[in-house]
């Protein structure tokens, strides 16, 4: 089933992001992640294509085609093009093809310094019409409530984030944020601007402080005073780190769907403890 499909009835859209597993863990540990989260019935499950600029190889689709054609949910596989070209990216989508997935989450990945980019596609943009050329294909895209950390101003973002709108994607996942103002603020200014496809809001449980500041300096994100309290106060603490964090999470994803969120994008750092506890206390707002 394509995404958008899965949009549009009325009720909040609930999904989850793992990825595949770094090399010093044990390849079968994801299998175990998935398996546990089958159970909190995710609308569907995406698979990143690998963080901070390196290679997801083959595994990506290897995982994605084991969470629908295995575990029977729909999946998603994100695809970058910062450092492939078009013949890489025709490569990876017959493979995708071949292994029944629908749905990519297009983007154009972080920059590695260590490794110089390929030119055959510089922007999402780009990498989004191509896959709309080469396929049958559900085209997903990102968008970023605060401003993506290398555009000048939110105009600029939202204007290229319409831009892959027109490309051809058809739903968008957001970068995560901690403050639901800014959330709402920015869905105005992207509706405003003619963005009409379903956009999740992307929430990240706070599990532990480095994990936090890692990925703040990577996407900006801005951190409300409420939460910098509670990172102060229990940084020391992990147990209780970790059980505010699912707390403040619960508090984000409350307040969203109140709101009238098209879904809840949750990505789960293949920690399905977390995950689990968050789905226990929403579940009964997602119906």
């Amino acid at each position: 089933m394509k995404i958008s499909q899965l949009f549009g009835n009325g009720k909040c859209v609930f999904s989850c992001e793992v990825f595949p597993p770094k090399k010093n863990m044990p390849a079968d540990t994801i299998y175990t992640t998935l398996d546990s989260l089958k159970a909190l019935d995710p609308a569907f499950i995406s698979v990143t294509y690998g963080a901070g600029g390196t290679d997801g190889d083959n595994i990506t689709g290897e995982i994605a085609s084991y969470i629908k054609n295995e575990l029977g949910v729909e999946s998603c596989a994100h695809l970058t093009c910062v450092s492939n070209t078009r013949e890489d990216i025709d490569i990876l989508l017959d493979d995708l093809k071949k292994r029944g997935i629908e749905n990519i989450l297009a983007l154009r990945g972080d920059i590695n310094p260590e490794r110089p980019p390929k030119h055959d596609f510089n922007y999402a943009c780009e990498l989004i019409s191509y896959i709309r050329e080469k396929g049958d294909f559900h085209i997903s895209a990102a968008c970023y409530p605060e401003c993506h950390i290398e555009a000048p101003d939110m105009i600029t973002d939202i204007r290229h984030l319409k831009e892959k709108v027109d490309a051809g994607a058809e739903h968008l996942m957001s970068q995560l944020f901690f403050d639901n103002n800014i959330f709402f603020e920015f869905l105005e200014k992207a509706r405003i601007a003619g963005v009409n496809v379903p956009i999740e809001a992307g929430i990240m449980p706070v599990v532990n402080k480095k994990q936090i500041e890692r990925m703040v300096s990577m996407c900006g994100a801005s951190l409300p005073a409420k939460f910098s309290r509670m990172m102060a106060k229990y940084e020391n603490s992990p147990e209780a780190l970790r059980d505010a964090g699912i707390a403040y999470a619960v508090d984000q994803i409350t307040d969203l769907i109140a709101g009238g969120v098209d879904g809840i994008h949750l990505y789960t750092m293949n920690n399905p403890y977390v995950a689990e506890k968050i789905y226990s206390a929403v579940k009964g707002l997602l119906k």
